[in-house]
């Protein structure tokens, strides 16, 4: 992937800079918050290349891109360096719209818990090795190596409020460092004393619950929800000399009782309940849960409605030492991986083989986008064979009781995670999911097409294909013009084949069709295409545009690799032609024209990028 090009197009298309509010990425989705959703052009973000799929959650706009996220989201903050500060609150006037309640939840969870996962995740597989080295007695619980490596891998969920303070504060605008101050004070030795002492406590005459906040996940939640408010509610009425000092002063004095006395003890309240309530519906539902959520758990993902249960599983393995609902995660993951591994069995296309092994590896260690987006809902019936799969897989743990004893990425690296006395059924339920979930996708099947001559195209010979009906797609956007109007007589007698012009308005050019890059010029003002169907394509940027010996073209593919519809193929700076005076029309041409029985434009006039073009029709037999 090209980042700093892939960057530009997502800029673009997601409606401009000004369109983009924030931007964060979780481990494989870039996180927009746009200012007007209805500026992003979502069918351009679904072919740029790099992008896997497109989801909407709420009011965030996510682009699912895999394992080059990170790289990827670094590259478009470097041409919006504004973004890499706090998220600034929408303009005062940007477009207002009543919101859904629900999707603000899912949303605030997301932003709030993606950025932190990276850190729990990995402080739990190393409380799961310990586990392990602990049961398999290579480590003593009193050696002071291990005190050191549990103290590590415990101290984010210990302090949880205060990482959970920093990122909430992000979220919801308030400013994060007031708001670790506010976190930081609910473990003060004065106050873990006062409450361990037992006796009663008051602030100035109110009561405070003497509980504790150690790994809560709910309070610190609410606490900072509140204080976005009152610091933005003390902020208007602040003169502008003293807000530095006054405003986190106030902000503090007001939220932190306020936190001790009402929304601390509420929040442990809800925690428990929802921890109960979820401990509940195993207990009574038992395999039909796992079948409910082991077999639906893939789409609450592909929503964002699983972030709800992520404080709940947090509340469980702080408060009981483990959870009995995180195991359907990883059962969910497992079945996506096992469909694309399916699909790596059937297919006969080398491209989808080797995309399908690769992502179900991945969704295997837990990172499920690529496989989800890349293979299983884009073949449609490998993402059916996966939600049985986890189904199938869930109802197994949820019949053996299995638990989860720390917080860990949601699959084969977060194993160890698994380690107790449920141990092997873990294990096993993972290998129901996968493996149901692959033999059925080689039994059930699904479309792709048909693969091209592989030993043929390696060797770089000529694809043995008879000419086919195809369509060209439009290599770019602009204004559709006739061969015999270009002021080149070569191209305009057809020398060379028939085909048509574009006098485009933007210097993107994408392929017109899938198949092979047979070659690029030197100069880069040019290269060859061989389609799938056997369609030998020239395409020619502007008129005499070999003299300019590659100034201002930049190439974004090489000889012999294989391209697909809308992949970008050339990058080219059409002002600077203007400026020149170069007719920049991007001529299309099919050189083995006499292959065919007919080849017609499509239409006339205006022509969108990847729209058909020119209809290619095989002679009659």
């Amino acid at each position: 992937m090209h980042y700093s090009h892939t960057a530009q197009q997502i800029i673009t298309r997601i409606g401009g800079a000004e369109n983009i509010v924030s931007l964060f990425h979780c481990i494989t989705r870039l996180r927009f918050e746009l200012r007007d959703m209805s500026l992003a052009d979502r069918a351009a973000l679904d072919n740029t290349d790099g992008v896997m799929g497109v989801n909407i959650s709420g009011d965030q706009y996510q682009l699912i891109i895999g394992n080059e996220v990170a790289p990827l989201c670094d590259a478009i903050l470097d041409q919006l360096p504004h973004l890499r500060e706090a998220a600034p609150a929408p303009a005062d006037d940007a477009p207002r719209k009543r919101r859904n309640p629900v999707s603000v939840v899912l949303e605030g969870l997301s932003g709030i818990f993606s950025p932190i996962i990276p850190a729990i995740a990995g402080a739990g597989i190393l409380k799961g090795v310990l586990s392990l080295l602990v049961a398999l007695n290579w480590l003593d619980v009193s050696n002071q190596s291990y005190q050191i490596l549990a103290a590590i891998s415990d101290g984010v969920f210990f302090f949880m409020p205060l990482v959970l303070a920093f990122s909430a504060g992000h979220k919801f605008g308030a400013n994060p460092y007031v708001a670790v101050a506010m976190a930081a004070a609910l473990f003060h030795p004065s106050l873990t004393t006062l409450f361990a002492a037992g006796d009663p406590i008051a602030f100035f005459g109110l009561p405070v619950a003497p509980v504790s906040y150690a790994s809560s996940v709910i309070p610190i939640l609410l606490a900072v929800w509140l204080l976005s408010y009152v610091e933005r509610a003390v902020d208007r009425v602040m003169p502008g000399a003293l807000k530095t000092m006054f405003v986190p002063l106030l902000s503090l004095v007001i939220v932190t009782p306020v936190t001790l006395i009402t929304i601390g003890p509420l929040g442990i309240w809800l925690g428990n309940a929802l921890s109960g309530g979820i401990l509940w519906l195993v207990a009574n539902m038992g395999i039909l849960a796992g079948v409910l959520v082991g077999g639906t758990l893939s789409l609450m993902i592909i929503t964002g409605m699983h972030y709800v249960l992520v404080p709940v599983m947090i509340n469980n393995i702080s408060r009981l030492g483990y959870d009995p609902f995180k195991i359907l995660f990883y059962v969910a993951n497992l079945g996506q991986a096992g469909a694309a591994f399916g699909v790596f069995l059937r297919s006969r296309n080398k491209k989808t083989r080797t995309l399908a092994l690769s992502t179900s590896f991945s969704a295997s260690l837990g990172i499920t986008e690529p496989a989800m987006y890349g293979i299983n809902i884009r073949f449609k019936r490998p993402f059916a064979c996966a939600l049985a799969g986890g189904a199938c897989g869930g109802a197994f743990a949820m019949a053996m009781g299995v638990k989860t004893y720390a917080f860990a990425l949601s699959g084969l690296s977060g194993i160890p995670a698994l380690v107790g006395p449920t141990f092997l059924w873990a294990l096993a339920s993972l290998g129901i999911s996968f493996t149901v979930a692959a033999l059925l996708t080689v039994v059930v099947g699904f479309e792709e097409e048909a693969q091209p001559d592989t030993a043929a195209q390696q060797a770089g010979a000529p694809l043995p294909l008879a000419a086919r009906d195809e369509q060209i797609f439009a290599p770019v956007s602009g204004q559709l013009l006739p061969l015999d109007r270009l002021s080149d007589p070569v191209f305009a007698d057809e020398i060379f084949g028939k085909g048509i012009a574009i006098v485009p308005d933007s210097g993107e050019l994408r392929s017109p069709v899938n198949g092979r890059v047979e070659s690029v010029f030197d100069t880069r003002h040019a290269l060859t295409l061989r389609s799938d169907s056997g369609a030998e394509v020239l395409i020619h940027i502007g008129i005499d545009t070999v003299k300019l010996g590659g100034a201002g073209f930049t190439s974004y593919i090489r000889e012999g690799e294989f391209v697909e519809v809308g992949q970008p193929l050339i990058g080219f700076d059409l002002e600077a032609l203007r400026a020149q005076h170069i007719d920049p029309s991007v001529i299309v041409i099919v050189t083995n024209s006499d292959e065919y029985g007919d080849i017609t434009p499509v239409k006339q006039g205006g022509i969108g990028i990847n729209e058909a073009c020119l209809t290619l029709t095989a002679p009659a037999v």
